[in-house]
């Protein structure tokens, strides 16, 4: 049986039900998945059994109990993998850009799990599901870079708690379109699910959506793009992207988010982006058994590079008249 994780409340949220909360805490888990835990008694507030509408307060002490590892149904696949890091309790991944974590709509093979599954001989954390063994948080389609893995229960509840603390070191760089203004910042803006797009993530106003904290800093201000580097302080769906491209600064290549950006950049300059110019190119944690500070980097992978190396060859533009859209908060 995995080791049950302890959450003591610190910070009141009014009107916040619990299953909202631990779906904040824990990303990777659905609000649904924590209402069947809640329902099955494996989630206790202060000794007793809670219910889903429950709001929690401040000095509540909260403890979740992972359930035992159902046997996955997804078939491993010989799919080649950049392994930074392995040990008995843990791996870590230098994922490309193409591939997708876990099997979903579209997505049912040639996943990361499928290559997981091949290359841990099936020694994957159940806690995810039968469709996410070992994943312990996620990157998009489109995004390269570091990405943990837990190979038990153990390890995969100690690496949850420290995503939920926010005690991880989520390092990525990014190439945007334009010269971000300012330069260095922080943005705290909510994030939800968009209210017409339902596939899309927007910034909302505060006490509608999930709190956002993206802090950034540009390493390089180029003729036309921004060489960024952002610190995740929380893990929302596409937070990145979402946060730059309400600063008014969408990622090179995202036609999710800077669509309208990306087809002017197009236009003035005839060349693109294969991809969003997304990496995870640091990684830093806690081992789950020793309890060392462990941290890891994920080299930029050579369409990013190319990018990178195109944008900065770029001519200067005209002074620019106007001051872009967006709002940041330090």
């Amino acid at each position: 049986m995995p080791e049950p994780i302890d959450i003591e409340i610190t910070e009141s949220r009014p009107g916040v039900r619990l299953d909202r909360y631990l779906a904040e805490r824990f990303p990777d888990t659905s609000r649904g998945r924590f209402q069947q835990l809640i329902t099955e008694g494996a989630v206790l507030v202060n000794g007793t059994s809670p219910k889903s509408t429950d709001h929690p307060r401040v000095g509540d002490k909260i403890q979740v109990h992972w359930p035992e590892a159902i046997p996955s149904e997804v078939l491993p696949e010989n799919i080649p993998l950049d392994v930074l890091h392995e040990d008995d309790d843990l791996l870590v991944v230098n994922k490309p850009a193409d591939l997708v974590v876990h099997p979903a709509a579209g997505h049912a093979t040639g996943t990361l799990v499928n290559a997981l599954l091949h290359h841990c001989q099936g020694r994957l954390s159940g806690i995810g599901g039968v469709e996410r063994p070992g994943i312990v948080h996620r990157l998009d389609l489109g995004t390269s870079g570091c990405i943990v893995v837990a190979k038990s229960d153990t390890a995969h509840g100690h690496l949850s708690a420290q995503f939920a603390n926010r005690t991880v070191d989520k390092s990525y760089l990014a190439l945007a379109i334009g010269t971000v203004r300012p330069l260095n910042g922080d943005i705290r803006a909510p994030i939800a699910r968009h209210p017409i797009q339902r596939k899309k993530m927007a910034v909302t106003t505060p006490g509608e959506g999930r709190e956002a904290w993206t802090e950034y800093r540009c390493l390089e201000a180029l003729a036309n793009t921004s060489w960024i580097e952002c610190q995740l302080h929380t893990g929302r769906t596409h937070q990145i992207r979402v946060h730059l491209a309400h600063l008014g600064f969408p990622l090179l290549g995202d036609e999710v988010y800077g669509e309208r950006a990306n087809a002017r950049f197009f236009q003035d300059h005839h060349w693109k982006a294969p991809r969003q110019m997304l990496h995870a190119a640091r990684l830093a944690f806690l081992h789950p058994r020793s309890g060392e500070r462990m941290g890891f980097e994920a080299a930029l992978p050579p369409d990013m590079a190319k990018c990178l190396d195109r944008a900065r060859s770029q001519p200067s533009p005209e002074p620019q008249t106007t001051a872009p859209t967006g709002r940041t908060r330090r």
